[in-house]
This record gives structure tokens, sequence and C-alpha cells, in this order.
């Protein structure tokens, strides 16, 4: 049971950081569409607002998709002033507990999300601004992704809670 656990455990964070390592992308797409549209803008008095709008669609995939991703990293907020005082059964207990409830909220919000998206596709949204980026419903279903891959790393941590719970004596000290 212990190596069933440890295996779903590192398929589970193998995804999600894979996944995020690949929409980091986003993120130097990002610097390369601002620098383009600043430089635009001021050397040569040129804007576009697909490319304005290329700046907030890429925004939101960076930040959706870098949920998981920062949780995958442990680089979560974490305020430790009692967690760092209890013993680790009862922070193992604690994790455990607190994954469980993200995985069930963000695949709640997944799920809810999908009727967003598909209304989205239904009327072909786009921008509501001339000149602006249609085809709004993909940006959009990267919401359901996002906390679907929320809930992949949440299922990641609550295999490493179990495994600190309950077969601590096997963990590496």
């Amino acid at each position: 049971m212990q190596e069933v656990i440890k295996t779903w455990t590192h398929a589970a964070s193998a995804v999600v950081r894979h996944l995020g390592q690949l929409s980091a992308w986003s993120g130097f797409a990002l610097v390369c569409v601002v620098s383009f549209n600043v430089l635009a803008r001021y050397l040569f008095g040129f804007g576009r607002v697909d490319l304005q709008e290329a700046e907030w669609h890429l925004l939101a995939v960076a930040a959706l998709m870098g949920m998981s991703y920062g949780l995958n990293q442990g680089a979560e907020v974490r305020v430790d002033i009692l967690y760092a005082r209890m013993p680790p059964q009862l922070q193992a207990a604690i994790d455990l507990v607190a994954s469980v409830l993200l995985a069930a909220i963000a695949l709640i919000i997944a799920w809810l999300s999908i009727a967003y998206v598909q209304s989205s596709y239904m009327i072909n949204e786009g921008s509501p601004d001339p000149g602006g980026l249609g085809y709004r419903y993909l940006l959009k279903a990267f919401i359901p992704l996002a906390f679907l891959m929320l809930s992949v790393q949440a299922v990641a941590m609550i295999g490493d809670a179990a495994l600190k719970l309950f077969f601590p004596a096997d963990l590496p000290q």
C-alpha cells in the first residue's frame, strides 16, 4: 500500500511540475508582448487592441496554472506560529485534512466552471472591443483545467501527508 501511495504521489506531482514548467513559458511570452507593446507605442506610435488583450490573457494563464505549480514547489505562504511547534504526526493530520478540503473545493470549482466555458463556446464569445481577440472560450477553458491541476496537486499532497501520518518510521529523517 505504501508503494502505491508513493507511486501515485510522485506521478501526480510530476504531472503538475511538468505542466507548470510548460505554462511558465506564458510568462516569457507575456514579457515579449508587453515589451513589444511598450516599444511600439512609445517609439513608433503604434498600438493594437488585440496585443493589449493578449497581455491579460497570458497573465491569466500564468496565474491560473501557477496555482498548482506554486504548491508543487512549496512556494505557498504559510503561517507557522502554531504549526511549527506541533508534533510531526499532528502536522501530517492537519496537512491531510487541508489537502482533502483543497481537492474537494478545487474539483467543485472545476466542475462548476465547465458550464461557464460551455456558454462562452456556444456563443463564440470574443472581445467586446473592436479589434480585440476572439475565441474567449479558449482562455476561459484554463479555469477548469487549472482547478483540475490544483486538485491533482492536492492528491499529491494527500499522499505525502498520508505517508507521514501512517508510515512515519519509513520516512527519511
